[in-house]
């Protein structure tokens, strides 16, 4: 990562650790059906637990575009997208309470209300994108550096395709990289008081019963 930016205490996290974390689960054995104990702190639960949910949200994605299955089997895998992604989210935001409340900018007791008490140094910066939401795209871009490693391992197309593909994967790699260093640059500032971020709410109202209008009308007929 950038060695300008200096290392964050144990209370948080780098974003050495979270890529050797995405990593080192891809690799696991079972992952994500079968998943591995977290690290004790409750932060690595959920980034863990983030991880997991886009692991399984990339593997329906795939089954859902099958085109040679019944149509109830797409319909499950449809939901099942519904299910993770909202649990995708869930985590993404307990990784943010967790790590604006570590660094003093929200109050614990407030943090996983709607509207957290948030207390900005002054002069500190907001920034557009938060913590947690640069944790879910660095799990996404390992997934995408998994997968397309794999394409470069083929031998079942021609060197045409390995090459294209290795051209990709460096790319991604770069991406993952770069996200990574601003991920430590923003925990950095936000530790010196430079920078803030907020615990946004993703209010997912197409799995609520009570916003989705199509599900109202069912619960109308009903």
């Amino acid at each position: 990562m950038n060695p300008d930016v200096p290392p964050l205490p144990a209370l948080a996290l780098t974003a050495a650790e979270i890529l050797a974390t995405h990593d080192r689960l891809l690799a696991a054995a079972g992952w994500p059906q079968d998943e591995p104990a977290a690290r004790a702190a409750d932060l690595w639960r959920w980034v863990q637990a983030n991880h997991r949910c886009n692991s399984l949200l990339w593997a329906e994605e795939d089954l859902a575009r099958r085109t040679t299955v019944a149509a109830h089997e797409i319909a499950a895998n449809k939901r099942a997208i519904d299910g993770y992604n909202q649990a995708r989210n869930d985590a993404t935001e307990r990784i943010d309470e967790i790590l604006l409340v570590a660094l003093g900018l929200v109050d614990a007791a407030s943090a996983r209300s709607d509207a957290p008490r948030a207390s900005v140094p002054p002069g500190a910066r907001l920034n557009s994108e938060t913590a947690g939401s640069m944790i879910d795209r660095l799990s996404i871009l390992a997934l995408k550096v998994h997968a397309m490693r794999a394409q470069t391992l083929r031998r079942d197309v021609d060197e045409v395709h390995r090459a294209g593909s290795a051209v990709k994967l460096e790319r991604l790699q770069q991406q993952r990289q770069d996200l990574g260093s601003c991920l430590d640059a923003l925990l950095a500032d936000a530790m010196a008081g430079r920078a803030y971020f907020k615990v946004y709410r993703q209010f997912k109202m197409y799995n609520d019963p009570r916003f989705n209008p199509e599900l109202v009308k069912e619960q109308g007929r009903g």
